[in-house]
């Protein structure tokens, strides 16, 4: 049976807070999502101002984050230079910058995606948000 570390509430609230504030620094305003393992999501906020589409894209980009196990740059990366063919899969929807997996002892956790503001910088208030849980 395999063990393995898992997000909690707590710590779904930690990054969305720490994300916020990364967010609010640059008075950027953007929607955060942040998922489990399985793509679900734990805890979002959608900022004043925040675009109304930023919150189901936020959404998209998380749970393709974990899915893929990788930054949604690089699946947006990959499509550029050729593989089209890849927008057809199935449950993958959030395909541009702006999604960050989570690891943990080597296992994807979950994911934060960011939707609002230029691609680069989503992919900042993301990042700023996992380091709050200061994982080795």
């Amino acid at each position: 049976m395999l063990q393995k570390p898992a997000l909690s509430s707590s710590d779904a609230m930690t990054i969305l807070e720490a994300a916020r504030r990364e967010a609010q620094a640059n008075n950027w305003n953007v929607s955060i999502a942040v998922c489990d393992e399985g793509g679900h999501l734990l805890a979002f906020t959608r900022m004043d101002n925040a675009n109304i589409a930023s919150a189901a894209i936020s959404q998209s980009k998380a749970h393709t984050a974990v899915l893929m196990k990788k930054e949604t740059r690089l699946v947006e990366e990959m499509i550029n230079q050729g593989r089209s063919a890849f927008i057809s899969a199935p449950g993958i929807q959030g395909m541009l910058e702006g999604g960050v997996p989570i690891f943990a002892a080597g296992f994807c956790v979950g994911a934060v995606g960011v939707s609002g503001v230029q691609a680069d910088q989503d992919a900042q208030v993301a990042t700023a948000g996992i380091a709050a849980l200061a994982l080795p």
